[in-house]
């Protein structure tokens, strides 16, 4: 417990200082996290680094994650559109040219561990980018944590009912209802403190969005997991597992509060 608690004061420390930085401290680390995230649903799939299909991958992450280039290279990404169609053609074509010694299923695999990976990610930045940036990131990775721990909390004082036994066997019924509740307060707050940014009507969405989509995140990874036999997505972090343990919530909340224009 010592051990989590260092390491989740040390890493949370660091990630909000780059978060409240910005700029390209915050891009790089959003990269990093992504590269590294990807790298372990790699291994968890058994898939070998060193394939040029995985290293297309890779590189499709990082494009899909960055949400633009320096200015002094002179050169704008390609639309998001556009890279997940040249990733799809790129993955396919390897299934030919390998004579299906990479086949249907890994190309699969890759294209949805880059597409779930990369615009998770990338929206994480296209968040910070925006105008009062550090605002809405806030109200988004607030009302997140503020889900996890209302739903910890709650089902560990009261929670009776199993939501779903079979993929994640500690989680309640009322834990998750205690993470709306708690999210939804959490985003309200915000609305209360910049009433001109967020109107308490969008910061109700915010927070139902954040902590339904946010606990629908944590089952697809603990389902995911289950699936490969493993508890743990890495051990970047003692205590607390991979990248995309701790950031399961993250990829799903901050792509579809964008999709539902409740940001900004």
């Amino acid at each position: 417990m010592t051990k989590r608690i260092a390491t989740g004061a040390v890493a949370g420390i660091l990630f909000a200082a780059l978060l409240w930085l910005g700029g390209w401290y915050y891009t790089a680390l959003i990269t990093l996290m992504a590269v590294i995230g990807f790298a372990e649903y790699v291994r968890i799939n058994g898939q070998k680094h060193g394939r040029w299909d995985v290293l297309a991958a890779y590189a499709a992450v990082v494009c899909f994650t960055l949400s633009h280039l320096p200015a002094a290279w002179g050169m704008e990404l390609p639309h998001m559109d556009a890279l997940a169609w040249g990733l799809m053609f790129l993955l396919l074509l390897a299934t030919v040219f390998s004579k299906n010694a990479v086949n249907l299923k890994d190309a699969a695999l890759l294209f949805l561990g880059a597409v779930y990976v990369g615009f998770g990610f990338h929206y994480m930045l296209v968040t910070r980018e925006m105008e009062h940036g550090l605002f809405w990131s806030l109200v988004t990775f607030v009302s997140i944590w503020a889900s996890d721990s209302g739903a910890y909390f709650t089902g560990y004082l009261i929670g009776r009912t199993k939501l779903w036994p079979a993929i994640s066997p500690n989680k309640t019924v009322e834990g998750a209802i205690g993470g709306i509740v708690l999210a939804v307060i959490a985003a309200a707050a915000f609305s209360l403190a910049r009433p001109q940014l967020l109107g308490i009507g969008q910061a109700v969405a915010i927070g139902l969005v954040a902590a339904a989509a946010g606990q629908l995140g944590d089952l697809i990874q603990s389902a995911y997991k289950r699936l490969r036999g493993v508890k743990d997505s890495g051990k970047l972090l003692p205590g607390h597992g991979g990248i995309l343990d701790r950031t399961d919530s993250w990829l799903i909340v901050f792509p579809l509060v964008h999709m539902l224009s409740l940001v900004g």
